[in-house]
């Protein structure tokens, strides 16, 4: 089953690196993306249900991932909402984890981590 993800990622290199390789290797398919967060809010305000995977950078063209995790703690129990980001301290991805982030990986080592989490998360919705 692939998994439906919606992307905020102001990077327009990142984000279309991002998209390719979750796609070849992870069963994701890309229902759009976002580079600011009251874009990506108005986004997950109108599809509620229609996605299982988000993944949000904390550092935006307009506001902050932090903004858009807090829009989507009332989600669906299944859908996932993950933090991808070059500021994955521990202090962050404490924040994140508070704010309801089911994981937090850094852009710069642990894109690996992301795959495999993704590919986990496909075997699971089967």
């Amino acid at each position: 089953m692939e998994l439906k993800t919606f992307i905020v990622e102001d990077n327009a290199t990142i984000r279309e690196n991002l998209i390719g390789t979750l796609e070849e290797l992870a069963s994701v398919v890309s229902l759009g993306w976002a580079e600011g967060q009251e874009e990506a809010c108005a986004w997950f305000a109108h599809h509620p249900g229609e996605w299982d995977l988000a993944i949000v950078d904390l550092f935006l063209k307009q506001g902050s991932g932090l903004g858009v995790l807090e829009q989507c703690q009332q989600r669906g129990r299944d859908q996932r909402l993950i933090v991808l980001s070059n500021y994955a301290t521990e202090d962050m991805r404490k924040r994140c984890a508070d704010l309801g982030a089911d994981a937090v990986f850094d852009k710069s080592n642990e894109i690996d981590a992301l795959v495999d989490y993704c590919l986990a998360l496909g075997e699971r919705t089967r």
